[in-house]
């Protein structure tokens, strides 16, 4: 029991780390059609500016300085890069925003170097906050958990109860109708691309202490981050909590999980690994659930494909 509630915890806190990531991204995909592949690059140089800024003023002053950099840095992108890029179709813009990945990272690698930062939390969280039996949970742990969930309330909010998140929603489904009653759409789509690249911010920011601020994290979660708003559904934030939280609680189960495939070959009656001839069988009869956990995510975004094209709480297929 004491095991089972560990991997809900760590599910949650892993599922809404996505979360912070897919929620941006799923707000600029939906608004502007835009895959942007850099999206978990600007993930990494907030766990990268909060490090730096954390040397001379703190943690805490990392955590509201390093969202707003990396956020202003993301509306440049868009203004003065995406925009012109957007007009030619989306293959220029998926090179675009590839090659501005790899161009962070080399940045990274040219100013930090290619060594784990030593980012660490704050002092004041630095303790085990309770005890699930022999397993301490910490303090820093629990609270990413209620900054994630801060988050989402947020944007709920302003999307669904504010002026500005009407507009936005207007403009994704009607920019010219929304122009003509005076807005500045353009520029809507600037503070979107803005704020979702602040909301990657925030997660290195929180993550890198974790998780480890280095050049290859952003590689790490890029690829999980499109699974998610594959699955959770293009344009929904409920729809990118619940795949973030699923995804997450399906990987750290599978992970402490000592559950093995030869028990489900035996209970079908197939042969003994020593009696097959085929080398691939064996390996099959060898087989546990930890060994492909990390590729569970993707398996379930295939069968999302195919059978709910447009995700669990989406409109539109992908």
């Amino acid at each position: 029991m004491d095991l089972v509630v560990i991997n809900l915890i760590d599910g949650l806190f892993y599922g809404l780390l996505l979360f912070m990531l897919s929620s941006g991204l799923t707000l600029i995909f939906s608004m502007m059609g835009v895959l942007n592949f850099a999206h978990a690059s600007f993930y990494m140089l907030g766990a990268y500016f909060a490090y730096q800024i954390s040397m001379y003023l703190g943690f805490w002053m990392g955590l509201l300085i390093a969202p707003l950099i990396v956020g202003i840095a993301g509306a440049g992108v868009e203004r003065y890069g995406l925009r012109r890029v957007h007009q030619y179709g989306h293959v220029p813009e998926l090179i675009f925003t590839f090659g501005l990945a790899l161009l962070i990272e080399e940045l990274v690698k040219f100013f930090w170097g290619n060594n784990l930062m030593a980012y660490q939390e704050p002092e004041i969280l630095k303790f085990a906050l309770f005890s699930v039996g022999a397993n301490a949970v910490p303090a820093y742990k629990v609270f990413m958990i209620f900054t994630s969930i801060a988050i989402f309330v947020g944007l709920l909010y302003v999307l669904t109860r504010t002026r500005v998140g009407m507009i936005i929603q207007a403009a994704l489904s009607y920019p010219r109708t929304v122009e003509a009653l005076g807005h500045n759409v353009p520029l809507v789509f600037m503070g979107v691309f803005g704020v979702g690249t602040a909301l990657a911010g925030v997660a290195g920011v929180l993550a890198g202490p974790v998780l480890g601020t280095f050049p290859g994290m952003a590689f790490v979660l890029g690829s999980i981050v499109f699974v998610t708003i594959v699955i959770g559904g293009l344009g929904s934030l409920w729809g990118a909590l619940a795949a973030s939280l699923l995804l997450g609680w399906l990987t750290t189960f599978a992970a402490s999980s000592s559950f093995q495939f030869a028990d489900l070959l035996n209970f079908f009656g197939m042969t003994r690994p020593e009696d097959m001839s085929e080398s691939y069988l064996r390996d099959l009869w060898s087989l546990t659930l930890p060994q492909i956990g990390p590729i569970l995510p993707y398996i379930l975004m295939v069968l999302i494909l195919v059978f709910r094209p447009y995700g669990l709480f989406g409109k539109r297929d992908v």
